[in-house]
């Protein structure tokens, strides 16, 4: 299983990115995908999941501004962000929870 980020960046606040993640080695279509994220010195936050079917949840502080998704074909799974603040600077993980597996990580900086 090999989950790869990309598309961080360094971005002024009230920009946008979009995280792409890269999924292989296991059949991806009907699992649940998630977005999770790590800001120096804290825990590692929920930041959005999205169902086999495609329904979607996000955490309380990205919620409206944040948009998760997915492409079965492809086997990929994508992070709208917009509007993003400062405290939303930090490393966005990709996370398969059935296989526990997670990948390297992107970093993501919002700063004038």
């Amino acid at each position: 299983v090999h989950l790869e980020e990309s598309g961080g960046g360094l971005v002024e606040p009230g920009g946008s990115l979009r995280l792409s993640c890269a999924a292989s080695g296991f059949r991806f279509s009907g699992y649940v995908m998630m977005w999770f994220r790590q800001a120096p010195e804290k825990e590692r936050e929920r930041v959005a999941t999205i169902s086999g079917p495609g329904g979607t949840t996000y955490g309380d502080s990205v919620r409206g501004r944040f948009a998760i998704s997915r492409d079965d074909v492809n086997k990929m799974v994508y992070l709208d962000m917009n509007d993003l603040k400062p405290w939303d600077t930090g490393v966005y993980y990709c996370h398969w929870p059935t296989g526990n597996s997670w990948g390297r990580g992107t970093q993501v900086t919002v700063s004038s």
